[in-house]
C-alpha cells in the first residue's frame, strides 16, 4: 500500500529527503535495472532518531490524553472481542458437530448466538468510538503543529526564505503535519491493536492446543529474518523511488508557478520533455520496487501457507488422535490467522512511526529554530519618528551569499522631510539600502540609524509600521481590491470602507476600481496578474496612502509603465510624498529632477551625492553619463 500512496501524489521535500541514506544495487539479472541511480548523501541524523524525538513526538499527544485514554479503553473492549470470536466459532463448530447427534442442536445454538450477536454489537461500538475519538485528537494534534509551525516560519528572517524553497515549507505545513499527528495517534493505536491481536492470539493457540502451537511457531523465526533483512532492501529501494518523485515534484512546482514565463518563452514542449524523463525515472524506480516487493510478498505468502499447511497436516493428525475437536482446529487456524495479520500490521506501525519521527524532527528543527533577526523585540518609541535616516560605515553581503560583497564602508544621509534618489548601475545595490532600511538584513558591519537610534535597538515592528514601500512589481494578495487596500494599516479588520475609498481616489486608482462590475469587492487573481501592471501600482500607492508612514521608499515604482500610467502613478506618488522623508530608487528623470539629493552607488559605495544641477555639473561624473545614456537602471 506504500506505494500506491507514494504514486498517489504525496507531495516529498527534496531537501527532507536529501538526508536520507539511499543505497542502490543493480540487479544484474536484468537488464532493466542496470542502468545506475544516483545516491543520495548519507546522514545519520534522520537514521537514527533521537530518545528526544520520540519523548517530543509522544509530548504531541498530551492535550489530548482524555481521548486518547478513552479510545484505548474502547480498544481493550474492541481487541477482546475480536480475541474472542475464533473461540466462539469453534464453539459452534463442536456444538453443530456433537449437538446434532444429541438433538439439542438448536436449542444451543440460538442461545450461543444471542450472547455472540450482543458481544459482536458491542465490539462494533467499541472500534467505533476507538477510531472517532482517535480522529479527533489527530485533527487536533495536526491543527496546534501547524499553527506552531507557521507561526515559526513567519517569525524567521528574510535570509532563512533566500536559502528555503518556499514548496518545502508548504510541504512540512500539509505532509509532515499530517504525518506526525497521524503517528501519535492512529499509528498508535493500531499498533497497539496489533500487538494486543498477537499476544492475545499466540496465547490463545496456547490454550487450544500448545503442542501445535510449538510445532507452527518454530517456523516463524526464520521466516521473520529474512523478512526484515529483505524489508530493508525494499525499503530503500522505496526512498528512492520517493527521491525522484520529490525531484519531478520540484520541477513540475517550479514550473507551474511560472507558467506565464514558460508561456512567454514557448518553451511548453521542452519542460514537457522535462518533467517526462523525471517520471520516466520514477517508472523505472518503480518497476525495481515492483520487482521487489512481488519477491517480498510472494515468499512471505508462502511462509504463511507453509504454516497453515503445517497446521492442517498435524492438526488432521492429532484430531485422528482425539487430541483436539474440529472447533478447536477451525479456532487455532483463525488465531493464527489473526497472529499473521497482526505481526504485518507492527511491520507497518514501524514504518509509519518510522516516518513519522522522521518527519518530527524536521519540524522541530524548523520549530525550534530562533531567527536572527525577531519580528518583535525592542523599542518601541510611543511618538512617530522625525524622519531621520542614515547609513553609516554599511559593509554587507547575502548571508546566502557570503562571497559577494554588496556594500563596503557606504555612508549617505537622509534629512528628515527630504526627498532622496539613489541611482547606480545594474546590481549596484540600490534595493538592498531599502532592505537594510527595513531590517530584512543587518549589517556585517555600521548601523542604520533611525533619528540617532540604531534600528536594531527598535521593535522591528514599530520600524515597519513608519515605513511605507512602493515597488516596481508590486505583489497583490489573491483576494478583493479592497482587502490589498486595506493590508496596508496596522489593523486591517478596523478600516472602514471610507477611507479605502480615499486612499484609492488619492491613488488615482478610484476610477478604474469602479469600472469593475464588482468593484472594490473585484479579485485581483494570484500576485494581481489580473490587473495592468499601472493599476497594481496605484492599488499599491493606495495601500501605502492607508498606512500613512513618515517614510516612504519607493523601488523603481514607474519604470515599467507605459506613458499613461506612468502620469497617473506619478501623480498619486507626488501625492503621497509630501510632507514625508522620501528614499527614491532610480526613478525617471522627471522624479530624480525635483530630488533634493542624488546618490549614486557604485562599486559598494557612494561615489556621487548632490543634488541634480550639481551633479550634472560634474563634466566626468558617473551620475551625468547616466543620464546622457538615458540607463538609469535598477
Amino acid at each position: 500500500m506504500n506505494s500506491i500512496r507514494i504514486l498517489g501524489g504525496i507531495t516529498l521535500r527534496p531537501s527532507s529527503l536529501w538526508k536520507v541514506v539511499v543505497q542502490y544495487r543493480t540487479v544484474k539479472t536484468s537488464p532493466i535495472w542496470r542502468q545506475k541511480v544516483p545516491k543520495v548523501p548519507n546522514s545519520s541524523k534522520t537514521a537514527v532518531p533521537k530518545i528526544s524525538d520520540v519523548k517530543r513526538l509522544i509530548g504531541l499527544a498530551k492535550p489530548e490524553r482524555l481521548k486518547l485514554a478513552g479510545a484505548l479503553g474502547l480498544l481493550v473492549v474492541s481487541s477482546g472481542v475480536t480475541m474472542a470470536v475464533p473461540f466462539c466459532i469453534g464453539k459452534v463448530i463442536d456444538i453443530i458437530y456433537t449437538a446434532s447427534q444429541e438433538g439439542k442442536m438448536e436449542e444451543k445454538l440460538n442461545s450461543l448466538c444471542q450472547i455472540l450477536l450482543v458481544v459482536f454489537l458491542l465490539g462494533g461500538v467499541a472500534n467505533f468510538g476507538r477510531v472517532y475519538l482517535m480522529t479527533v485528537a489527530g485533527q487536533n494534534i495536526v491543527k496546534r503543529l501547524r499553527e506552531k509551525l507557521f507561526n515559526s516560519v513567519m517569525k524567521q528572517e528574510i535570509g532563512f526564505f533566500d536559502k528555503t524553497k518556499t514548496g518545502e515549507l508548504i510541504n512540512r505545513l500539509s505532509a509532515d503535519a499530517s504525518l506526525v499527528g497521524q503517528s501519535v495517534t492512529n499509528n498508535i493505536s493500531d499498533g497497539l491493536r496489533s500487538i494486543a491481536q498477537a499476544v492475545g492470539g499466540v496465547g490463545m493457540m496456547v490454550y487450544v492446543s500448545a503442542k501445535l502451537t510449538a510445532i507452527s511457531l518454530g517456523i516463524v523465526p526464520p521466516v521473520a529474518l529474512v523478512s526484515i533483512i529483505y524489508g530493508r532492501y525494499v525499503r530503500n529501494i522505496t526512498k528512492q523511488v520517493q527521491t525522484s518523485l520529490a525531484d519531478a515534484t520540484q520541477l513540475a512546482e517550479e514550473k507551474v508557478g511560472n507558467i506565464r514565463t514558460v508561456r512567454a518563452f514557448a518553451q511548453e514542449e521542452k519542460e514537457c520533455a522535462a518533467y517526462d524523463r523525471k517520471i520516466s525515472h520514477v517508472l523505472k524506480l518503480s518497476y525495481k520496487e515492483a520487482l521487489a516487493r512481488g519477491v517480498f510478498w510472494g515468499f512471505t505468502g508462502m511462509s504463511g501457507n507453509v504454516i497453515v499447511l503445517s497446521v492442517f497436516y498435524y492438526g488432521g493428525l492429532m484430531m485422528t488422535e482425539s487430541q483436539m475437536t474440529v472447533g478447536e482446529l477451525s479456532a487455532f487456524l483463525l488465531y493464527a490467522a489473526y497472529v499473521g495479520v497482526s505481526m504485518g500490521g507492527l511491520t507497518t506501525f514501524y514504518t509509519e512511526l518510522m516516518r513519522g519521527l522522521g518527519a518530527s524532527s524536521r519540524l522541530w528543527q524548523l520549530v525550534d529554530r530562533e531567527p536572527r533577526i525577531p519580528v518583535a523585540a525592542g523599542l518601541s518609541p510611543s511618538m512617530s519618528p522625525q524622519g531621520n535616516i542614515n547609513f553609516n560605515n554599511i559593509n554587507f553581503h547575502y548571508p546566502s551569499r557570503p562571497e559577494t560583497t554588496i556594500f563596503s564602508d557606504l555612508s549617505l544621509n537622509v534629512p528628515s522631510g527630504s526627498v532622496t534618489a539613489v541611482v547606480g548601475p545594474s546590481g549596484s545595490g540600490k534595493s538592498t539600502l531599502g532592505s537594510l532600511l527595513l531590517r530584512m538584513y543587518d549589517p556585517t558591519q555600521g548601523s542604520v540609524q533611525l533619528d540617532g537610534q540604531d534600528i536594531r535597538e527598535l521593535n522591528p515592528t514599530w520600524l515597519r509600521n513608519q515605513i511605507g514601500t512602493v515597488s516596481q512589481e508590486p505583489v497583490l494578495f489573491s483576494c478583493s481590491i479592497a482587502e490589498n487596500i486595506g493590508y496596508g494599516a496596522s489593523n486591517p479588520t478596523a478600516v472602514t470602507d471610507d477611507q479605502i475609498i480615499t486612499a484609492a481616489k488619492q491613488a488615482n486608482a478610484y476610477n478604474f476600481i469602479q469600472s469593475f462590475p464588482e468593484g472594490f469587492q473585484t479579485l485581483v487573481g494570484e500576485r494581481g496578474h489580473m490587473l495592468s501592471g499601472g493599476q497594481r501600482q496605484r492599488v499599491a500607492i493606495a495601500r501605502a496612502i492607508l498606512k500613512d508612514p513618515k517614510i516612504l521608499l519607493l523601488d523603481e515604482a514607474t519604470s515599467a509603465l507605459d506613458a499613461e500610467s506612468e502620469y497617473l502613478v506619478q501623480e498619486a506618488l507626488e501625492r503621497l510624498m509630501v510632507g514625508r522623508t522620501v528614499i527614491t530608487i532610480a526613478h525617471r528623470l522627471s522624479t530624480i529632477k525635483t530630488a533634493n539629493q542624488i546618490a549614486v552607488i557604485n562599486d559598494g559605495c557612494i561615489v556621487e551625492a548632490g543634488s541634480y544641477d550639481e551633479l550634472m555639473l560634474l563634466t566626468d561624473g558617473m551620475f551625468r553619463r547616466l543620464v546622457e545614456r538615458q540607463t538609469i537602471t535598477r
